[in-house]
Parts: structure tokens; sequence; C-alpha cells
């Protein structure tokens, strides 16, 4: 994992601000306000908003500001519904076309999953979460696919980086991914795409962990 700019950095706080209810649904973000509450210039702030924009939790309106938006519970499961089926079916094409060099490439991510599942570093392990997901996205050796699965990951990463701090998620999460692998390498194109939609499905007990998590993006 390479080092963290300043602008991501930024960007992972306001996130944890806007879902742990610092900053609700509608509040106006100002970023002369936030420059002097994080001690930064700016630029970074600009950054990092523009991030988050990307991403659909806030929302730039020209002439009037940024706004954190109105996001629902049904509306990120919808979302989660979405990611699930294209990242089964990435897993399903890299299963059959993934190469050797590749295969290579995803081990070595999950080894530095492992890594930072064993310190503890539930945001650590988020990011080399990204680089094993998206080495599955570039295994499936189809662009389209793999930029919509890019730019849906990019959209969740909130919620899913939030879901890591639930307990016992990480050791879940890297065993989860271990048998990916496993069947990726077999080729077992069936069994990849099962693995891989179960592993970003919002059901059971992970549904009740978002809907507790993030009961005030409900609307009102």
């Amino acid at each position: 994992m390479g080092k963290i700019s300043q602008a991501q950095r930024l960007r992972d706080l306001l996130e944890d601000a806007i879902i742990n209810g610092r900053y609700v649904p509608g509040d106006k973000l100002d970023p002369e306000a936030l420059a002097k509450a994080y001690q930064c210039s700016r630029t970074p702030i600009r950054e990092a908003i523009q991030q988050l924009a990307m991403c659909g939790m806030v929302e730039v309106r020209p002439k009037k500001g940024t706004f954190v938006t109105r996001l629902g519970v049904a509306e990120l499961v919808e979302r989660f519904e979405v990611m699930a089926e294209l990242e089964g079916m990435c897993g399903r094409l890299a299963a059959r076309r993934i190469t050797h060099g590749e295969l290579q490439a995803l081990w070595e991510a999950h080894e530095l999953c492992r890594e930072r599942a064993a310190a503890g570093d539930a945001n650590g392990y988020y990011y080399e979460n990204g680089v094993f997901h998206h080495r599955i996205y570039v295994a499936s050796h189809n662009t389209f696919l793999a930029q919509e699965a890019e730019r849906l990951h990019a959209m969740l990463k909130p919620y899913r980086r939030m879901q890591l701090h639930v307990r016992h998620r990480l050791e879940h999460s890297l065993a989860e991914h271990e048998e990916i692998i496993i069947a990726i390498e077999a080729g077992d194109e069936r069994k990849a795409e099962t693995l891989l939609r179960s592993h970003v499905e919002i059901q059971g007990e992970r549904f009740n962990d978002l809907v507790a998590s993030v009961r005030h993006l409900q609307s009102a």
C-alpha cells in the first residue's frame, strides 16, 4: 500500500464524521471552516470534497455550496445488490481468464490483507482489500465491466470500510478472500461467482449492522 495523500486522509475523516452523525444529511460543508477544523489548507479539503461527491456522499450545488447527501438505507442496499452482481460476474470471468501473473498478484494482495488483519488495522485492511478486488476486476479481462465495478466500488467505499469495524468482520472477510482465490485458481466459475456475490451482499446480521450504523441517513 502506498503512502496515503492528505486529501485521502481528509476524505476518510470526513466520511467518518458523516457516517457517525457529526455532519448530517442536508448540512452544508464550508471548506474554510473545515480547513480550520482539520488544520490544513483549503486545497486538500477541496480535493477530499470532490472525491466524496464522486461517491455520492455529498452534493455540490452550483452557487450554493456543498451539502451532505440525503441517502437512505434502502438506496444503499439497492447499490450493494448491484455491486454483488458485478463482483460475482468479475469472479466468474476471472476464474475463466486469469493469467498466472494475475493469480500471483491476487495472492500477494491477499497476503497484504492478512498482515493488516493481524495488526487489527481496519482502515489499512480496507485499502489492501481495494487492491484485492481491483485485481479480480482486471482479471475478468472485460474492461467495461471492470470500470463499472470500480465506479460502484468507489461509491460504496465509505460503507464497505465502515463494515470492517464490526467485530470479527476482518477475520471473516479474510477467510472469504481465501475461498474466493482458491475457487478462481481452480477455474470453478460458478463457485467464484457465488462466493464473491455473497462476500458483498448485505443480508442478515450485516443488514442489521448497516441499518444500525447509518440510521441517521434515513429520510425523516
